[in-house]
Formats: C-alpha cells, structure tokens, sequence
C-alpha cells in the first residue's frame, strides 16, 4: 500500500537561507510520526509545505494520492493545492478561531463554505465533531469566553470537520498554560486511536513516547534520526539528539 504522504526530495529556501534540504520522507496510513528539534530547525516549515501554506523551492509532495510538483504554476497547479488542503487537517500553535462566530459555527465553516455541504448536514457533522473533543456544551460560546485548551479543541473539531485523511499539528499546546496542556493531549490521542494518520510537531515527549510510531528529529534543516520512541529516547544515535533529550529531561525547552 502506498504512503499516505510521500516526500520526495524537498527544499525550501526564504532568499538565501536554506530551511529544509533534501527532505525525503513517507507517512504509512493511520500512523502517528511526532517532529521534535529545537526552534529554528525546520519542523514547523516541513509542516507548512504538506499543505502548501510555504510554497516547496524544490521536490514534490504526494497526499493520498495526490502528486504536486514544485515549480508548478497556473490553474492546474492551484487547482492541485486546494485538492490537497482538502485532505490535510491543521491544527495551529494559535487557535486561529473567528472570534465573530460561536464554537458551532466556526466548525460548520469549513464543510459549508469550502465543500458545499448542506447546512442542516454541516451542524450535524460539526455537533458530533464538537462531542468528540468533550464540548458540546460550549456550542454556543464565543471563543472569548473559552479557555486556551478549550479553544484549541475547536480548533481540532473544525479540522476534522473537514473530513481530513491527514491532520497536521504544529505544537498545538505550546500556547497553552500547563494545566490545559493534558486536555488537548487526551483529545489528540483519542484522534490518534480513531485511526487518523498524523505528523505532530511538538515539545510534549510524554506524547511522543506514549503515542507515535515514530518519533523523527530535525536540526539544521535535515531529519538527522528517524526511529521508534523507545529506541529514540533510550539509545539516540546521534548526539545532537541526546542533547536534545537531556535538555527536555531537564526542563530545559
């Protein structure tokens, strides 16, 4: 069976800084691959180029059967793009809610104004998308009134609205108080046991450890390691990935 996302060959350049190099990599379906680096090394750019938010300088990028080619241009080319951000969900570090909008309707959003969905099916969809991360209740609330974790919620649900085959979560509690941290974890894990395949950027090793099949490593622009979480954190091959782990251990990022 084929990747769910294919990599192949990947750059990205911002004018002459070179963010990624020659990133290669394949995510299988429904499996759960977790980013982990220090600031600066990339993790958040690989991210960004799945669903073409950065536009790749080079190789190309395949989800669920969709090849796009870097360079592309015109109709086709952005006609290729909307049909890839159709099946990548993206959870961000900032919430990025409407805050015009309740819950329920910053969920309905998306099916009803990007796929044309009924709106009585959209509310349906989004109400049962809203009781799977546990706030149903809080429908009719302005994010104003949510908490930090609570609005990240919302944010997952309308993700997953959308009916994604991939979900891309770029530290989604970095922004988070420590005591709403665990409740977006629980939500993403219960994501992460429904069989959704996922690349999550992260600080949280506690979620790494219990919930990726494998745990990748970026410096400089590159995927120095690439193993399953037990291997990566009790035997780091390369030792810009043990100090990575100690600090952690540490408290230190």
């Amino acid at each position: 069976m084929a990747p769910t996302i294919r990599i192949t060959n990947l750059d990205k350049y911002f004018g002459r800084l070179h963010v990624l190099k020659n990133i290669s990599l394949d995510v299988n379906s429904r499996e759960v691959v977790c980013l982990i680096g220090r600031s600066g090394s990339g993790k958040s750019t690989l991210l960004r180029c799945i669903n073409f938010l950065e536009e790749p300088s080079d190789g190309s990028i395949e989800v669920d059967g969709l090849l796009v080619h870097s360079h592309g241009r015109g109709k086709e080319h952005r006609q290729q793009i909307h049909d890839v951000r159709l099946k990548t969900g993206m959870v961000f570090q900032e919430f990025n809610l409407f805050p015009h909008m309740t819950a329920l309707e910053n969920v309905l959003e998306g099916p009803v104004t990007v796929k044309g969905m009924d709106r009585t099916e959209a509310v349906a969809l989004a109400e049962e998308n809203l009781d799977n991360v546990g706030l149903l209740f809080k429908k009719d609330e302005y994010p104003s009134r949510l908490s930090g974790g609570q609005k990240q919620r919302v944010a997952i649900a309308r993700a997953l609205a959308m009916e994604p085959r991939v979900m891309l979560f770029d530290e989604p509690t970095s922004a988070l108080d420590p005591e709403l941290i665990g409740e977006v974890l629980n939500v993403m894990k219960k994501v992460a046991k429904d069989g959704m395949t996922m690349l999550v950027v992260t600080h949280e090793m506690g979620f790494a450890r219990e919930v990726a099949d494998r745990v990748l490593v970026m410096a400089d622009g590159e995927i120095i390691e690439d193993a399953k979480p037990a291997a990566l954190f009790n035997k780091p091959k390369d030792p810009r990935t043990k100090a990575l782990i100690d600090r952690y251990r540490t408290g230190g990022g």
